[in-house]
């Protein structure tokens, strides 16, 4: 879909309702944890001034920039789509202070209804002149830079804009598995080593509970265009980690020492999945159209930094105590692991009965191929990426649909060299890096 989040009618679901309209009456959501909902506020704020600051770096075409007939109605509809999310998870702060319940919350942030009422009547003055921009039509390069210029300058002013950024990016301890909170305790420890860790340890967290956001949008199905400003929060906070740990490793005394190595390998991985991700997964996705490319992408961009930043924060906490079990850590993990070897034995198979019937299309063959491919397609398809079921689905039609087994060969040939690159994909899978394959 072209655009990402409705335009509001009559109501704006991010502005409080009086109690004398129609929809006052309907079932509300749950009342989420206020701690989430600022965090969440805070990264989108930051995200759009990220996404502000560094459209170039994300734009749809290196080239647009010089191209004064180019469209950049697809950057307004980001923005509006940023506002209408900040409002709406804005409410449902204001709805979570108003409960009464939080009085713990409030004092700790300082945050009052009467903060997000005021939030509020900025937001909305922003979201209106987004909308009119949107609506007049002459959405030229001039148009964009100057919003981009006066959107920035009025969210860096807004004091509550400041105080919901400063939360998103504090005390990211806190939302680490408590198993290795408690290893960062550990007596064996450095004064200086256990420093270098818990600043290392609280950053990845951050990025980790941003990237749950995302996470959590593939899983409820909600438009994914806006991810993009959660990306750019996230490639930010990530350049300045990695900024963080080379500084660390020039003044390390000791190479030799298992810190050492832990770190220069986290740096590394980091710039390599962060290089892969933003480079190709991600490059120019503000320009894709299609529902499903976009979903695609953004489902292996998340997969790819959620998974090998687990694994890096897995591999501080076997640094510390080699005892400790990863997936005590990540449950999640488990579960990836199991997906992944299964999907890989599955896909395996189906490739040695592909080729097998591809070199012999004897009838008995070609019906262990759709056998295979029948069961494959009932579940061990599902732990693919979005964007490889659909070749999957494909080359799957085409052999239950071809009568003919002469005419079924070049289809085998090919479907044998996709399987064949998509197996050695799913091999490659970070939470796989210890399980080699052992097939033949």
């Amino acid at each position: 879909m072209e655009l990402n989040v409705s335009p509001p009618t009559a109501v704006n679901p991010g502005l409080p309702l009086p109690d004398t309209s129609p929809y006052a009456a309907l079932p509300l959501r749950p009342v989420r944890d206020p701690d989430q909902v600022l965090f969440e506020i805070g990264l989108w704020l930051t995200g759009l001034e990220g996404f502000l600051c560094n459209w170039e770096r994300i734009s749809r075409d290196s080239q647009r920039t010089g191209d004064p007939d180019a469209n950049w109605a697809k950057e307004f509809r980001l923005s509006y789509s940023a506002l209408i999310i900040c409002s709406n998870l804005n409410y449902e702060l204001r709805k979570g202070l108003n409960a009464g319940s939080n009085a713990v919350f409030t004092e700790a942030t300082g945050l009052t209804v009467k903060d997000c009422d005021g939030f509020l009547l900025e937001l909305r003055e922003l979201i209106v002149l987004n909308r009119d921009l949107m609506d007049s039509g002459t959405l030229k390069f001039e148009t964009w830079k100057a919003w981009n210029q006066f959107l920035v300058d009025k969210l860096r002013k807004l004091p509550l804009t400041a105080k919901f950024s400063q939360h998103w990016g504090d005390d990211g301890l806190q939302h680490l598995p408590s198993d290795l909170k408690h290893l960062l305790s550990n007596r064996t420890l450095s004064f200086s080593d256990r420093a270098d860790l818990t600043e290392v340890l609280s950053r990845f967290a951050i990025i980790i509970r941003s990237l749950n956001v995302v996470g959590l949008m593939l899983k409820n199905d909600q438009p994914l265009k806006p991810t993009v400003l959660v990306f750019s929060k996230v490639y930010e906070r990530s350049q300045d980690l990695i900024g963080f740990i080379n500084s660390r490793l020039t003044r390390f005394q000791d190479e030799s020492a298992e810190l050492f190595a832990s770190l220069d390998g986290a740096s590394y991985t980091a710039s390599l999945e962060l290089k892969k991700v933003y480079q190709q997964e991600l490059t120019g996705l503000v320009g894709i159209r299609p529902a499903p490319s976009i979903h695609a992408r953004v489902e292996t961009a998340y997969a790819s930094l959620n998974d090998s930043f687990e694994q890096i924060l897995a591999g501080f906490a076997c640094l510390v105590d080699p005892n400790v079990v990863v997936t005590d850590l990540f449950p999640g993990i488990q579960l990836k692991i199991d997906r992944s070897l299964k999907l890989r034995s599955c896909l395996w198979k189906t490739l040695k009965a592909v080729q097998a019937a591809e070199a012999d299309p004897q009838k008995t063959l070609v019906e262990a191929v759709r056998k295979e491919l029948a069961a494959f397609m009932e579940e061990p398809a599902k732990y693919l990426f979005f964007k490889d079921r659909e070749t999957l689905e494909r080359f799957t039609e085409e052999v239950f649909a071809t009568a003919d087994n002469k005419d079924l060969v070049p289809i085998l040939h090919r479907f044998g060299a996709y399987l064949e690159t998509l197996f050695g994909l799913v091999n490659m899978r970070t939470v796989l890096a210890s399980h080699p394959f052992e097939g033949n």
